[in-house]
């Protein structure tokens, strides 16, 4: 099953692909693709772009787990949104708050 986590761990983690698996999976994600149709666009078997776009997210969660720059990624998009929240019913000050976290959890 495709997911917005899916096209985010391809964003972020895609260049450490070889380029076959990267262009398999972007195919597959991105454009929609079936596995015969990514077969027939690669000159490959259906089995073998069925394996390689399987291997291909594997190696991407396998990334995810170990450098969790997605999950990271997310929580500093909710910190954001909140502050924006914040910002929107004027209470400037927490807003404020919740960004200088945010800075300062980025900055490390």
């Amino acid at each position: 099953m495709k997911s917005v986590e899916d096209l985010m761990l391809l964003d972020f983690y895609g260049n450490l692909l070889t380029d076959k698996m990267r262009d398999a999976l972007d195919l597959y994600l991105n454009d929609d693709l079936s596995i015969t149709e990514i077969a027939a666009e690669c000159d490959i078997s259906r089995q073998g772009a069925h394996d390689t776009v399987k291997r291909a997210m594997q190696q991407l969660k396998s990334y995810e787990d170990k450098l969790g720059l997605v999950a990271r990624f997310s929580e500093q998009m909710k910190s954001v949104e909140k502050a924006v929240e914040l910002i929107d019913r004027n209470e400037t000050d927490k807003a404020r708050e919740v960004l200088l976290d945010l800075r300062d959890e980025i900055e490390g």
